[in-house]
């Protein structure tokens, strides 16, 4: 397996502060390791000198900052120039990258879910009327703005067409250039604890521990993967994570799936665990 980690844009010839010990840990376990430039590959241009560095490889697993699918394709084509194949492909990655891409077969482990393409009003309503009423969680199609909870990503009651269009815009206005794909409403459900984070490698959980935003608060003993499992396995990817969350009835529920490659790792978790459980 070759890693491949953001470049430091300060230091480009070394890995990324935030990446470096998972590169060192790779390094450690006999992987070679090499660097991107992570800013082109986003903005789309120079890809060919983004990824100078990158030696040729058949299995090479990139452990980044988060890309768009469209510039996750452009990555992989300036790979593919260099003989370098990625073991996520961009149609796996925009698969478990957007929630459309993962959402139909995940259905009833998931909270309801209803999504527009593109930010136009009308979408919007239908999602909403779909929906019903109650309240619900917005986000785009990668990501909510659930540091700004109240004002752009929980909707108190979807009934309220005004009020839930204002949390919509405020989102929109938030991700700005970021926005992705359309908005997504998901059903409230009230969860009584932290999430938590697995990861998948071929079909099988190789980790579980605590959600990055939580990082301290380990996984209830209760934790049960094995329903997971055979959504997983259906999806066919190569490097997912899942996060779970503890329903207030007792159950446990999928929050949200995302690839691997993009997902942050917590600091309470061993780079070395995951560098061993990729392989």
């Amino acid at each position: 397996m070759l890693l491949i980690v953001p470049a430091d844009p300060l230091r480009p010839r070394r890995p990324d502060p935030h990446f470096a010990p998972e590169a060192r840990a790779a390094r450690e376990a006999g992987h070679p390791v090499a660097v991107v430039d992570h800013d082109a590959l986003a903005a789309g241009r120079d890809l060919a000198r983004a990824v100078a560095a990158v030696p040729a490889a058949d299995d090479a697993v990139y452990r980044g900052w988060m890309l768009s699918a469209a510039r996750y394709a452009g990555f992989a084509e300036a790979l593919d120039a260099r003989r370098v194949t990625l073991r996520t492909g961009p149609d796996q990655y925009q698969r478990a990258h957007e929630l459309p891409g993962w959402y139909a077969t995940a259905a009833a482990l998931t909270p309801e879910s209803r999504w527009t393409v593109g930010d136009d009003r009308a979408d919007f309503e239908r999602a909403r009327a779909g929906l019903g009423g109650g309240p619900a969680v917005l986000r785009d199609w990668t990501k909510s703005a659930k540091h700004h909870w109240h004002e752009a990503c929980f909707v108190p009651e979807l009934a309220d067409g005004d009020a839930a269009w204002r949390i919509a815009s405020r989102l929109r206005e938030l991700r700005d250039d970021d926005f992705t794909g359309g908005f997504v409403l998901r059903r409230f459900e009230p969860f009584a604890g932290a999430e938590v984070r697995t990861w998948w490698v071929d079909g099988r959980c190789v980790l579980t521990g605590p959600h990055p935003d939580t990082p301290e608060e380990l996984p209830d003993a209760r934790l049960d993967t094995d329903p997971l499992t055979s959504v997983v396995a259906a999806l066919g990817l190569p490097f997912v994570t899942a996060d779970l969350a503890l329903r207030a009835d007792g159950r446990w529920r999928l929050v949200e799936i995302g690839d691997g490659q993009v997902s942050d790792r917590p600091s309470t978790v061993p780079p070395e665990t995951l560098v061993a459980a990729l392989g």
